[in-house]
């Protein structure tokens, strides 16, 4: 066990194998090194009297998978995605006097309830993030997201 290359070379298939076993389906690359780097920081920890490699091994690649897969699990949480760059149109202000379609867009947006334009008014005018939103609204993330979705799906109704 003195060359980190041949070690490597012989538990990739374990990296692999712990990424399919937790699901991992994007930034498999990123994933993977996460998976190499948890591998040669084990390779260095080791220590030959207190047990087998192997199983060692796996754990510390097994325990760094999942805290990648937490971190981003935080990012996703406070931080949302645009939507088609439907919202990022609402938002330029400077397009506001010169656009066709802000007559339709003032009608779909007073369809809208007042918690929704408020929670419109967070997301994507002040760029509030997620948790954020929940918090003042006393929702969950996931309700957040969910209201988030129907008041999308409502607008493009709307101005379809």
């Amino acid at each position: 066990m003195n060359n980190f290359e041949e070690i490597l070379e012989q538990y990739e298939p374990m990296i692999s194998a712990s990424i399919r076993k937790l699901n991992i389906y994007r930034d498999y690359e990123h994933f993977r090194q996460a998976g190499r780097v948890a591998l040669w920081q084990a390779w260095k920890r080791f220590d030959e009297n207190k047990g087998n490699f192997t199983a060692f091994a796996y754990r510390s690649i097994r325990g760094a998978l999942l805290d990648e897969l937490k971190k981003e699990s935080r990012f996703d949480v406070h931080h949302m995605p645009m939507e088609d760059g439907l919202m990022e149109n609402i938002v330029d202000t400077a397009c506001y006097t010169d656009c066709e379609w802000f007559g339709e867009l003032a009608e779909a947006l007073d369809l809208l309830s007042p918690t929704e334009m408020e929670l419109i008014q967070w997301l994507f005018v002040e760029g509030v993030p997620l948790a954020e939103c929940a918090d003042r609204s006393g929702i969950s993330v996931a309700g957040v997201k969910k209201r988030r979705e129907r008041m999308l799906v409502k607008l493009r109704k709307s101005l379809s």
